[in-house]
């Protein structure tokens, strides 16, 4: 085979982000998100290493994320109008809405396998998704102290700001020089192990900050089971 003929393609990790590397006969590396559904591509010359090309990679992350969740969104989706009888999901299981009028203030609450809403008549849908994500956001603020506690004591690291509110690309992300961590309060729809996941991914980049080699050693290291929480959280719509 020539040179001009010449392809390898090898596969790299960014995260959750598998990268298809193909390797040919040019002179620029390019980078292609391609739809339906997010696949990325990396098209590199012949001669530059696997460690460059992951370094470039890494370092456009955030770019191919907003591309996927962009592809993402031009997807329809079902509209929720939170109305009796709508299913609406909390820690992976769905529950029935039950819309209840009141003249108190506003609230949803978990009784029985039912979601209460008990709302004024005159709520519009827009206060009642807003009373939902509320619940939603709570729910993880909950959840996650004990989670924090345990895994910053079993990977020897400490946080300083922990953070919940709803973000539309990200499960979650991670700012190593300030040991802040948000999470997505969507994650309230996810199993508790998809949370689990999440919390020991962001505590891992005040550890090393890139999706890296050594990025992937700890997250074997600490949670073996891993890849398959990340492929749950992914695979299970809402």
């Amino acid at each position: 085979m020539n040179s001009q003929s010449a392809m390898t393609i090898e596969l790299i990790e960014l995260g959750d982000i598998t990268v298809e590397v193909v390797k040919k006969n040019i002179k620029h590396i390019h980078l292609r998100v391609y739809p339906p559904n997010g696949a990325v591509r990396i098209s590199a010359p012949l001669r530059m290493g696997l460690d460059r090309i992951q370094i470039f990679a890494d370092s456009k992350l955030d770019w191919i994320r907003t591309q996927q969740a962009r592809l993402r969104n031009d997807v329809p989706e079902t509209s929720q109008v939170y109305v009796d009888r709508e299913h609406h999901y909390l820690w992976g299981k769905p529950h029935l809405l039950k819309v209840v009028a009141v003249d108190t203030a506003p609230q949803l609450k978990l009784r029985d396998d039912c979601l209460l809403l008990q709302v004024s008549p005159l709520t519009t849908t827009a206060q009642k998704c807003e009373i939902v994500d509320r619940f939603y956001r709570q729910q993880i603020e909950a959840a996650l102290p004990p989670l924090i506690s345990k895994w910053e004591l079993l990977m020897d690291v400490q946080t300083k700001n922990v953070t919940v509110r709803k973000m539309k690309t990200k499960w979650g992300s991670c700012t190593p020089t300030l040991a802040t961590i948000r999470f997505n309060s969507e994650l309230a729809k996810k199993p508790p192990a998809c949370l689990e996941y999440v919390v020991v991914h962001e505590l891992a980049h005040l550890i090393e900050p890139s999706h890296n080699h050594r990025f992937t050693a700890l997250m074997d290291r600490f949670l073996p089971r891993w890849k398959f929480d990340r492929s749950e959280l992914n695979r299970l719509a809402i």
